[in-house]
């Protein structure tokens, strides 16, 4: 005589919570990664006509309309503005770092960091806002 149970296990199991709850993460990474881009220095950039895609680069040097530096939010000294932006560089893959400098900024502070990237061999990239 063959003896059947009666509750028998279903191993099938729904996948639409786990579905749920990916989708969720992957909507607040997107969000939160376009946020973290985000400097807390104020400067007003200037507008450019054709913007390339955005390649973000580990390194941001803000420069203020005053001949302020800023590396990565940090305030530096001008003296010790090639300093830091190599230390910070030295074990990086992508030797290059971004130039967010306000569009009343004297052209000669914009120089000055571009000097230190070609002495060094770093590459930048100026960031503008596009023009609407």
């Amino acid at each position: 005589m063959k003896i059947q149970r009666r509750n028998k296990a279903n191993p099938e199991f729904s996948l639409a919570a786990m579905t749920d709850v990916i989708l969720l993460m992957l909507i607040f990474f997107m969000i939160t990664s376009s946020a973290a881009n985000q400097s807390a220095i104020d400067v007003k950039l200037p507008k450019a006509g054709a913007v390339d895609d955005n390649i973000p680069n580990p390194l941001t040097v803000s420069i203020k309309p005053d001949g302020s530096y800023f590396v990565d939010d940090n305030p530096v000294n001008k003296g010790e503005l090639e300093q830091t932006i190599v230390s910070k560089l030295t074990n990086q893959t992508n030797k290059s770092f971004t130039i967010r400098a306000d569009e009343n900024t004297m052209h000669k502070d914009v120089v000055f960091v571009m000097e230190i990237a070609e002495k060094n061999k770093f590459n930048i990239a100026i960031a503008t806002v596009k023009d609407k």
